[in-house]
C-alpha cells in the first residue's frame, strides 16, 4: 500500500530524515513515534504530498507522490497536528467546504451524514466550530480527513491537548477506522501508540532505529532473554536442575527470599521460550512456584534506550558534483513541529447556539 525508499530531507546543513526506508501493508494501523523533532511531521508531509523530498521516493498503492501528486492525495486522508479549521464556519459548512474542495464524488449528503455518524459529530453539526471543545474540533478534523473514503488516513498527534476522556473516545474511534483503512498514527506519546497500533516504528534524529510488532518489539530487541523465578525447594538442586533445561544457558541463585523460599535466575537462548519446560520441571520435582516473569524491557525502557542518545545530526553528504541542496528561499520552514499543546478541558455542553 505505502513503500518509503530512501527518504531524504535537508534544511540547508541540517539533515531532518536520513535515508528513510519502510512499508506498509493495506489495512493495518501503524504507530510512527519518536521524540519531539525526530523527524515524523516531516515524514508524514512528505508521504502525504505536501513536502518535497530531498532525494528519494515515496509510492501508494504502486503511484510516485512526484510523478501524479492529485492521484495521491485522492487516496490519502490527512489530519495534521493543528487541524485545518475555520472557527467561523459551522461543522455542516465546513464540512460542505471540504466536500467541494476535495472534488468528492460520493453522494454528498449520505456521505457526509455517515462520517458524522462515524466520528459522532451528528450534535454539533449546526453549530459553529469555534465554541466547540478541543475534543469535537479533533473528531471535525478527522472527519474532513475521511471526505472522499481515502483507503490511507494519516494523524498527526490526533490526541494533543485533550484530556483523559477525549484520548479514550480518539483512540476508540482510530482502531475502528483501522477496520476499513490504513492508517498511520504519527506520536510521540507511548500509551497512545501502544494502544491502538499493531505495528511500531521507531524514529530517531531522522533515522529508523526499531521497526516490528507492538507486541514482540520490546522482546526482539532486549539484550537478553531472562527469567526470574522464586521457588521453594533445595537451592543448590533446583540451580543444577534449570541447567539442564534444554536452552538454558546460564542459571544461578539470586538468594533466600523467604524461609526455605529462593529467587533464580535463569538465562535463556534468544530463539526459545523456555517457561512451559521451567513450570513442568518444577512440578515435576515437587518445587512449589511461587512467580515467574521476564526481565525483557519494557517498550518504554526500549523506547527511552533507542532515543535518548545525544548523537548528533549525521552531516549532509554533499551529492556528486556539487553541494548539498539548498531551500528555496520563498519555500516555509516546515521543521518537524512535535509539540505538545497545553491540555484543554471538555466542555460537554457546547458554548454557543445553534448557526
Amino acid at each position: 500500500m505505502i513503500e518509503v525508499k530512501n527518504l531524504t530531507k535537508r534544511y540547508g546543513q541540517n539533515l531532518a530524515l536520513d535515508r528513510v526506508s519502510f512499508k506498509i501493508e493495506e489495512g493495518t494501523i501503524v504507530g510512527f513515534l519518536g521524540p519531539n523533532g525526530a523527524g515524523k511531521s516531516t515524514a508524514m508531509n512528505i508521504i502525504t504530498g505536501y513536502l518535497s523530498a530531498t532525494s528519494g521516493e515515496v509510492t501508494v498503492s504502486g503511484k510516485n507522490t512526484l510523478e501524479e501528486p492529485n492521484e495521491v492525495k485522492k487516496m490519502i486522508g490527512y489530519l495534521p497536528e493543528l487541524p485545518p479549521l475555520y472557527m467561523d464556519m459551522t461543522v455542516k459548512e465546513y464540512l460542505n467546504f471540504m466536500y467541494e474542495l476535495k472534488k468528492a464524488k460520493l453522494p454528498r449528503e449520505k456521505h457526509l451524514k455517515e462520517i458524522c455518524q462515524l466520528v459522532k459529530i451528528e450534535n454539533v453539526y449546526n453549530r459553529l466550530i469555534g465554541n466547540l471543545s478541543k475534543g469535537y474540533k479533533q473528531r471535525v478534523g478527522i472527519a474532513q480527513a475521511l471526505i472522499g473514503n481515502p483507503p490511507v488516513l494519516i494523524l498527526d498527534e490526533p490526541t494533543v491537548g485533550l484530556d483523559p476522556k477525549q484520548i479514550i473516545e480518539i483512540r476508540t474511534l482510530i482502531k475502528n477506522l483501522g477496520r476499513n483503512h490504513t492508517v498511520i498514527l504519527s506520536s510521540h506519546i507511548l500509551p497512545e501508540v501502544q494502544a491502538v497500533c499493531e505495528r511500531i516504528i521507531v524514529i530517531n534524529n531522522g533515522r529508523i532505529v526499531a521497526d516490528g510488532a507492538t507486541d514482540t518489539l520490546a522482546h526482539d530487541l532486549s539484550p537478553d532473554h531472562r527469567l526470574i523465578l522464586r521457588a521453594e525447594g533445595p537451592e543448590k538442586e533446583m540451580v543444577h536442575a534449570l541447567l539442564n533445561v534444554p536452552g538454558v544457558v546460564d542459571a544461578y541463585s539470586l538468594g533466600e527470599k523467604e524461609s526455605g523460599i529462593y529467587e533464580l535466575s535463569v538465562e535463556s537462548t534468544p530463539d526459545r521460550d523456555i517457561r512451559r519446560d521451567v513450570f513442568a520441571l518444577m512440578a515435576r520435582k515437587g518445587w512449589p512456584m511461587l512467580a515467574l516473569r521476564n526481565t525483557d524491557l519494557t517498550l518504554e525502557d526500549l523506547f527511552l534506550q533507542l532515543t535518548s542518545t545525544d548523537a548528533a545530526l549525521v552531516p549532509p553528504q554533499e551529492e556528486e558534483g556539487g553541494e548539498a541542496p539548498q531551500l528555496d528561499p520563498d519555500q516555509d520552514l516546515e521543521l518537524d513541529g512535535d509539540q505538545d499543546l497545553a491540555p484543554e478541558t471538555d466542555e460537554d455542553s457546547e458554548k454557543g447556539g445553534e448557526a
